[in-house]
């Protein structure tokens, strides 16, 4: 890690309130992506288009995410996608506003109406299932801010560039993560699974992803990151891309 940037002390700030997300989302941006830029956002006319179009007014972390990198692909959109200002809708039962989609449309996340004039509400993910009145939205992370520091993380793990790492653990593999890397201050998520629950952790330079001992997602600064956690880790880890 760099001096400049403190990757868990500022997450840990991050988690706390949302101004200190956008603090960690631009520290994170510029020391293992590119540093934000103007320009790296939505204008100000484009979200008062969707708001007139909506009929609502979009929360204070909504607009404050859009307006600071909501055009910044390469920090929302390797996997799933974050919608535009013009691509916001109510969902068809008119419960939530969505605001993301799962690649494969297996999923959306959104923000239940009642919700939206908190500034920084809870954010909630419904599955898309083949029966439509299954279909519920439960609770995923309980702010806005905090799910888009989750998006900026899980969105680096799938970054276009041979220094990303995947693995199907075992219990032995979960156990070597924890002897040899840091979990972060990021709480165990979706809401009601905290046990199995997604972490996150940091090993040097390696940022490292456990979805409930189902997959270990590894984001490396260099390659040599990755190679030294192959070796603490020994298991068939296969190239994101390819």
């Amino acid at each position: 890690m760099t001096k400049e940037f403190d990757l868990a002390q500022s997450l840990a700030r991050g988690v706390a309130d949302r101004g200190g997300a956008w603090d960690f989302i631009r520290g994170f941006a510029a020391h293992w992506v590119r540093p934000l830029e103007s320009g790296d956002g939505w204008a100000e006319s484009d979200l008062a288009a969707a708001e007139e179009r909506l009929g609502v007014a979009l929360p204070a972390a909504l607009r404050e995410a859009y307006l600071l990198f909501g055009r910044r692909s390469d920090l929302t959109d390797h996997q799933d996608i974050l919608l535009a200002p013009a691509e916001l809708y109510v969902d068809r039962a008119k419960e939530a506003l969505v605001f993301r989609h799962e690649n494969q449309g297996a999923a959306s996340w959104g923000l239940l109406l009642g919700d939206l004039r908190e500034d920084d509400p809870p954010v909630f993910i419904r599955a898309d299932l083949a029966d439509k009145d299954a279909e519920r939205w439960e609770g995923w992370l309980g702010r806005l801010s905090l799910c888009f520091v989750e998006i900026v993380l899980s969105e680096s793990l799938h970054a276009p560039e041979p220094c990303c790492d995947a693995l199907d653990p075992d219990d032995g593999d979960i156990e070597l993560l924890e002897e040899h890397a840091v979990q972060l201050p990021f709480p165990p998520y979706p809401i009601g699974e905290e046990e199995n629950g997604g972490r996150w952790f940091l090993a040097g330079d390696v940022l490292l992803y456990d979805g409930g001992g189902m997959s270990l997602l590894a984001r490396g600064r260099t390659l040599e990151g990755l190679d030294r956690i192959r070796e603490l880790i020994p298991g068939d880890w296969l190239d994101e891309h390819g």
